[in-house]
C-alpha cells in the first residue's frame, strides 16, 4: 500500500466496487477486466485502476482481476474480514428501523445494544434478534461488555453533541450520525454524518426548476439555427 493518505471519496468507491463484485460472484463469473467492470456498472475504468493502485498490483494484463481474490483483498482493505459490533443511541422510529434492518449482516456489522434515556423504552426488545434498550447511563460499561467498536446517532439535532462526547468518552472512535447537526469530535474520532432532509432539499431544488432543462434545450437549437444559417451564408 503506498504511504500517501487515502480520500474518503476513494474508500467509498472501494465499498461500491466491492458491491458490484459481489453480484459479479454471484453470478458465476471469475474475472473481469475494468473496462468491462465499468461499462457493466456504469462506472469509470480509469478510476478503478487508480482507486486499487493505491493498495496494490490485482490486475493480470489479458485476463483483469480475479473477482474471489479481488473481493478478499478489498474486503480486508475495508476492515470487513472481521465482525464489527453496532450500538444505537436513539429508540426512537429511526433507531428502532436501523436496528430492524438485516442488510448489516452482509457487511459483518450486526447491531448488538440501544441505548435511550425514556424509562417506557428501557428494558423492550427490539426487531427479529430482540436487540435490547439499554439506559444510556450504562453505555460506557455495556460497550465494553458487547465489545461495541461503531455507535449509531439516531437522537433529536438538540441532544446529538451531547451524546456525541458520551460516546466518545465510552471509547468508541467510529460514529455514523444521523441526528441534522453539526458535531464536534476530537481528530482521532472518525464521525459520518447522513443528513436525510438535506439530500431532499437538493432533489427539491432540481423537482422545482424544470424550466432550466426546457431554457437549455431552447438555447441550444437557437445556437444550431444559427450556425446553420452562418454556414448557408458562408457557402
Amino acid at each position: 500500500m503506498k504511504s500517501e493518505k487515502i480520500s474518503e471519496l476513494t474508500t467509498n468507491r472501494l465499498s461500491v466496487y466491492l458491491r458490484c463484485l459481489n453480484t459479479l460472484s454471484a453470478a458465476g463469473i471469475k474475472s473481469i477486466s475494468s473496462q468491462a467492470l465499468a461499462e457493466q456498472f456504469n462506472l469509470n475504468s480509469a478510476q478503478i485502476r487508480k482507486d486499487l493502485g493505491y493498495f496494490g498490483e490485482f490486475g493480470i494484463r489479458g485476463v483483469g482481476y480475479y473477482i474471489e481474490d479481488l473481493r478478499e483483498h478489498i474486503t480486508k482493505i475495508l476492515g470487513l474480514d472481521r465482525p464489527h459490533r453496532v450500538g444505537i443511541v436513539g429508540a426512537g422510529r429511526l433507531g428502532t428501523a436501523l436496528a430492524n434492518y438485516n442488510g448489516f449482516s452482509r457487511s459483518n456489522f450486526s447491531v448488538v445494544a440501544l441505548f435511550d434515556n425514556d424509562e417506557a423504552k428501557i428494558g423492550r426488545r427490539i426487531g427479529e434478534d430482540k436487540v435490547l434498550i439499554h439506559d444510556v447511563k450504562k453505555m460506557p460499561r455495556l460497550v465494553s461488555d458487547e465489545s461495541i467498536d461503531v455507535m449509531v446517532i439516531a437522537v433529536p439535532a438538540t441532544a446529538a453533541q451531547k451524546v456525541l462526547n458520551q460516546i466518545m468518552s465510552a471509547g468508541i472512535k467510529a460514529i455514523l450520525n444521523f441526528a441534522p447537526a453539526s458535531l464536534s469530535a476530537r481528530l482521532d474520532v472518525k464521525v459520518k454524518t447522513v443528513d436525510l432532509t438535506t439530500t431532499l432539499e437538493s432533489l427539491s431544488y432540481f423537482l422545482a426548476r424544470p424550466q432550466a432543462g426546457a431554457v437549455t434545450k431552447h438555447k441550444r437549437k437557437a445556437q444550431s439555427e444559427e450556425l446553420s444559417e452562418i454556414n448557408e451564408h458562408e457557402l
